[in-house]
């Protein structure tokens, strides 16, 4: 047990810190972590032995709930909503079209039959979310218009339908009944959404009625809710994997307590269940076998590349009239991972007879995908001229923290309001409004968590939803100015304390570049700053500061 221990350890170690070098240069931490798993298999540099397919099925199927809860969790719903209707028929019908063209060029070049031709083309037809956004991270690719949406929302959505597809095609490989696909196909649908919209309202009442005594007790709560949207779909009949990303949107989109710690939790969890799923991949492949199946890989990706994937996309997305170039571009990006190949290992220990090495030509394909496809976004990001630096790949995430609004107003806390006398971290305030300052009784200060608001205060609030802020009647907007500093500037390179602003002038925000910061009285005032200012007189304030 101690040498397992070590083991593991070491080889968590050696994963994170990989990426530090690897990452820069654009290497998806997927081909980082099953490059590593096959360096430790069996006919790798250590050389552990393991071709258990049941227990990789049992391992995979855990860590593809936390990943996908947390895709769900962390799209923000906002600025994917938008592009939703697309999004999801490429996530649906894109993958039906994917899957079936892929199938039928098995069927006709490799002579496998229909179904199993299929069985290929339905495991294969999913993006990976991972590699895509690994990518676009790590190069900084800012996409114009709403490319990293669809990819975002489209990549997160389109494995429970794959995940269907090919439980539907095992199934009809295993009894051949084709009048059950219609009843299978509706119960999988039906069961999860039904499921994942009750557990997950039912979750969001309870986070916001019932109050637990340790923080802590938030993050696995939420943990419980995922695993059981997992198995109790299953349970019902339905899709399990689509009931747990339903799951995570609706809770990652709504107002719970904690939030920030929850989602820095299952950010923590899904990394480590993404290292184990793609190390295990890994280490359950034998390199000596993918040149046996390098000519089908290769035959069925290209394939794939350049005539399947942009007949998918071109048939749909026009249809919503997105740009040429964009279509091309996420043609280009449907680039296949994980999801892929743990489906293969279900469809190997799926008990169906199945003539090729399923799981071999599945997992060439991912590695070949990635490889290929992804090393390449970059070039034809800018070759169609797709990159904007005023856009950020992160903004469909609810993780993102630079999408700031200047927009601040007054709020004076009587003494029934339901905030008074409530430190600002329990205070149930929003997470995206901010108390950027407090006036009390003459003084003005910069709070923090722990700060009491007491009745009488004056909070000055900064946020996108101030207006939709109804727990507040009070509300006033202060006066504010937006004020350039040029290097020219009276107060350029000099901290807030020792500039010659009066003392009732207050710097209320910094932006700098691309960050948004609040100051204090040790705050340098750099070159190409703009300041958000308060004061009771702005009149003479440019007279101050600008030289």
């Amino acid at each position: 047990m101690i040498n397992l221990m070590i083991i593991c350890a070491l080889v968590l170690l050696i994963c994170i810190t990989s990426t530090k070098i690897l990452y820069r240069f654009g290497v998806p931490i997927l081909l980082i972590f099953i490059v590593l798993g096959m360096l430790f298999g069996s006919d790798g540099i250590v050389g552990i032995y393991f071709d258990n397919y049941n227990l990789a099925s049992d391992i995979c199927s855990i860590a593809l709930i936390f990943i996908m809860f947390y895709g769900g969790f962390g799209t923000n719903w906002n600025m994917a909503k938008p592009v939703a209707v697309q999004s999801i028929v490429m996530s649906s019908f894109g993958v039906v079209i994917t899957a079936g063209l892929t199938g039928l060029f098995c069927f006709f070049v490799f002579k496998t039959s229909l179904l199993e031709g299929l069985l290929i083309g339905s495991i294969i037809a999913s993006t990976d979310a991972a590699a895509v956004f690994a990518i676009l991270r790590s190069q900084k690719l800012n996409l114009k218009g709403s490319i990293a949406s669809i990819l975002e929302v489209e990549s997160g959505s389109n494995d429970p339908f794959a995940y269907m597809l090919t439980i539907i095609i095992l199934g009809l490989m295993s009894n051949g009944g084709y009048g059950d696909i219609i009843p299978m196909l509706l119960s999988q649908i039906i069961v999860g959404v039904v499921a994942a919209i009750v557990l997950a309202k039912l979750s969001i009442y309870l986070l916001r009625h019932i109050k637990f005594e340790i923080e802590g007790f938030y993050p696995i709560f939420i943990t419980a809710i995922a695993v059981l949207a997992y198995s109790l779909s299953e349970y019902l009949g339905g899709n399990g994997y689509l009931c747990v990303y339903i799951t995570g949107i609706i809770i990652g989109n709504s107002k719970i307590p904690h939030k920030k710690s929850i989602f820095q939790f299952f950010d923590g969890i899904s990394w480590l269940m993404q290292i184990l799923l793609f190390f295990l991949l890994g280490l359950l492949a034998f390199p000596s076998k993918l040149p046996s199946v390098m000519l089908k890989g290769i035959s069925i990706s290209i394939f794939m590349i350049f005539i399947a994937r942009p007949i998918a996309t071109f048939s749909i997305l026009s249809w919503f009239k997105v740009p040429i170039k964009q279509q091309l571009f996420i043609s280009w990006v449907g680039i296949r991972g994980a999801a892929s190949i743990v489906f293969a290992i279900f469809a190997v220990t799926y008990d169906v007879p199945i003539n090729h090495d399923i799981f071999h030509i599945i997992f060439f394909m991912a590695l070949f995908s990635v490889a290929v496809q992804g090393t390449l976004i970059p070039t034809i990001a800018r070759k169609l001229d797709l990159i904007d630096d005023g856009e950020s790949v992160l903004k469909t995430f609810n993780d993102y923290k630079e999408d700031k609004s200047t927009k601040l107003l007054e709020f004076t806390i009587s003494g029934n309001n339901p905030i008074a006398n409530k430190s600002i971290m329990d205070a149930n305030i929003p997470e995206d409004i901010l108390v950027v300052m407090i006036k009390r009784k003459g003084d003005v200060f910069v709070p923090n968590g722990s700060t009491v608001i007491l009745p009488g205060d004056t909070l000055v609030l900064s946020g996108n939803t101030l207006l939709n802020f109804n727990d507040y009647k009070e509300g006033k907007s202060t006066n504010l100015m937006e004020i350039s500093i040029s290097k020219d500037s009276k107060i350029a390179n000099k901290s807030i304390k020792d500039s010659i602003l009066t003392e009732d002038i207050l710097i209320v925000m910094i932006k700098r570049k691309d960050k948004v910061i609040v100051p204090n009285g040790n705050t340098v005032i750099m070159p190409e700053d703009i300041l958000v200012v308060t004061a009771n007189n702005l009149k003479n304030i440019e007279n101050m500061i600008i030289a």
